[in-house]
């Protein structure tokens, strides 16, 4: 492409550069968050945005990303490909000056780039800087050219390639267009640099919803798998796809208002379920954090029901009317904004959180305007919504005054913990733990058998209720789940004060049987929705009891799965005659015995509760909790060839 004065130049001239790459491998997780497997996939996503960033100036039309056998990455889009003309002032092609040095980028230009997630030059040099390795080719003007680095210093000129050497922009034809390939350096990632193609797809597949009309290939050399994205419908097809397994009360609405500098879209769509699901980018970025264009959406939503629902007379003047939180119970609902990247402000270096204050009323303003719209074109589902938040309303008061009366009695405060509780003696809450027991029988036995300095036990008698549809007042009610909350010490919903949490680790231990497993995921379901707090932040565990009890000759083993087991009997001695006990429950176990296999700190095995991907995460628990039969009966289906029963 020529330096010409078309709107789409992209050349030299756009490159600006203010300072090399020797603070990023000496301070790395500023500028990737961390150097653990997410700074790994950090540093793909950069890569890829850099692309993206071509398809949303209106230039690419496919990105492709394979992760190579060797663990390296290589993108290839068909942009205009970066520069590679001279920058004058460095006398240095500008591919190399994007390449070499921090903050050089076209992005800085807002000729170059209106709008973008990704920064040419900024994530383009850091990525570089922590390669072991990276090349990159470009062609633009019917020639391809490549310049190889190492990290992030070049190993020679960028050079032009012959036309016997092949590339993945000659291989797929394109005329124009870049391609990286880079290796990340496994003394920066001290974790390791393997790449999990599930999260690469996620945050591709986001990427796909935001960006519609734009193909998305994905491939992973080292097991063949391949997947595709293209979606028209944008992010109307994401909240759909978010709300798959509940039932939906209505089409998305979906409101689209641009006011220059800035761009909106907002799709909302309210189902039965009783939690909320939004979630918010600026260009492609996640910003997980919200920031204020959330705030905006939040205030424009409540006021915009409030105010229908008086103009219908269904809100009385002078009543309190519905708050946010009445509002969001069943809403998902996408919030995207597009803006000019060099106007961008993050909170935090991941840019979990937009800061920029100008966009809160523009995004508040352009919600408000477009739901009265849609409330008065769609009356039938204006009230379905207004019924959903009325509801809401009517459950909130009705928690509150259960929780006000359990707070009367001063049990939520600690005043007076539950008597079956078996409490520590510390009360230290970093180095206490709370066994939660299925079972008096088990309880009694882990009572007995527990370190009383630093571990409570709690028994839980029978099933636990299904907290995926219940509302605070009907769990509060529940007295097991109201004795559990009591224990942990620091309130439920609004109440919730995380200084107050009694015991740093708290473990479920069930049996290891079909029952066991279903209370576990009875619990699971409580924090999950319930006391999110303590699974996020790392204080849920899972104990892992064993499953035999093999003796060979004198001495004992406990082995904790069938694997385990028969390499143990296969390497014994072939004159002894092993003695296999499998445990069905945990109170087949004395004291003693459950002291040693799943309470003893120097002996047993704990596994740490943790949210990989939220939004799949909610979708498990929605198909596998909640009323919808349909998905629950799918996936039975597919799965029941892979189920251990005890029968």
């Amino acid at each position: 492409m020529s330096n010409s004065s078309n709107k789409s130049a992209y050349t030299g001239e756009q490159i600006v550069v203010l300072e090399g790459l020797e603070p990023v491998r000496k301070r790395p997780a500023m500028y990737i968050g961390s150097t653990d497997i997410k700074g790994v996939h950090h540093c793909v996503t950069e890569i890829i945005d850099n692309s993206v960033d071509e398809a949303l100036a209106g230039y690419a039309k496919n990105v492709w990303v394979t992760v190579n056998k060797d663990e390296s990455v290589t993108v290839t889009d068909d942009g205009r490909g970066i520069p590679i003309d001279n920058v004058p002032k460095y006398n240095r092609p500008a591919l190399e000056m994007v390449m070499t040095k921090l903050h050089a980028g076209g992005k800085f230009d807002s000729k170059a780039y209106k709008i973008s997630g990704g920064l040419h030059g900024v994530g383009a040099s850091v990525v570089n800087a922590l390669s072991q390795k990276m090349t990159v080719q470009v062609k633009r003007i019917g020639k391809v050219y490549e310049q190889s680095y190492e990290k992030g210093h070049p190993t020679g000129d960028m050079k032009i390639l012959g036309k016997g050497e092949t590339n993945s922009l000659i291989e797929k034809k394109l005329n124009s267009g870049t391609t990286s390939t880079f290796l990340l350096d496994p003394s920066i990632f001290k974790e390791g640099i393997s790449i999990s193609f599930d999260i690469l797809k996620k945050s591709v597949k986001e990427r796909a919803y935001l960006i519609s009309k734009i193909f998305f290939h994905l491939y992973d050399d080292r097991s063949g798998e391949e997947t595709n994205y293209y979606f028209e419908g944008g992010i109307k097809s994401l909240v759909e796809e978010l709300n798959k397994n509940k039932s939906s009360l209505h089409d998305p609405i979906y409101i689209q208002k641009k006011t220059d500098p800035i761009e909106l879209e907002v799709a909302i769509q309210y189902s039965d379920a009783f939690t909320e699901n939004v979630e918010s980018f600026v260009n492609v970025i996640n910003t997980i954090e919200g920031g204020s264009h959330l705030t905006g959406f939040r205030m424009a939503l409540t006021r915009s029901i409030n105010d229908y629902g008086r103009k219908i007379g269904a809100i009385k003047n002078g009543d309190e009317g519905i708050t946010g939180e009445d509002s969001r119970e069943g809403l998902t609902a996408v919030v995207y904004v597009k803006m000019p990247s060099q106007n961008l402000q993050f909170e935090g270096q991941t840019k979990g959180k937009l800061g920029n204050a100008e966009v809160q009323p523009i995004v508040a303003s352009a919600v408000k305007e477009g739901l009265d719209m849609y409330f008065e074109e769609h009356p039938s589902d204006a009230r379905r919504i207004l019924e959903k938040v009325f509801l809401a309303a009517k459950a909130r008061l009705a928690a509150k005054a259960a929780k006000d009366a359990i707070i009367r009695k001063g049990a939520l405060e600690g005043a007076s913990l539950p008597g079956k509780l078996a409490d520590c003696q510390s009360r230290d809450p970093s180095e206490s733990e709370l066994y939660i027991v299925e079972g008096d029988s088990a309880g009694g036995s882990a009572k007995q058998g527990r370190d009383r300095k630093f571990q409570a036990i709690l028994p839980l008698r029978g099933k636990v209720l299904n907290t995926e549809r219940a509302r605070l007042d009907k769990i509060l009610e529940f007295e097991e789940l109201k004795y559990l909350t009591i224990a942990i010490g620091m309130g439920i919903g609004e109440s919730l004060n995380p200084d107050k949490l009694r015991y740093h680790r708290i473990i479920i231990m069930t049996d290891a049987d079909v029952d066991g497993e279903h209370i576990r995921t009875l619990l699971l379901t409580f924090f999950y929705r319930h006391l999110p707090y303590v699974l996020l932040n790392g204080h849920l565990y899972i104990a892992q009891p064993p499953l035999y009890k093999v003796t060979l000759g004198k001495e004992i083993h406990y082995v904790y799965s069938d694997e385990e087991k028969d390499t143990l009997i296969k390497g014994a001695a072939k004159n002894l005659n092993p003695g296999i006990q499998r445990y069905k429950g945990l109170g087949e176990m004395n004291p003693e015995q459950l002291w040693e296999t799943t309470m003893n700190p120097e002996n047993r095995v704990l596994r740490l509760v943790e949210v990989g991907d939220a939004e799949k995460t909610d979708e498990v628990f929605s198909m596998l909790m909640g009323d919808e039969v349909p998905p629950r009966k799918k996936f039975i289906q597919t799965h029941a060839k892979n189920a251990t029963l005890d029968v």
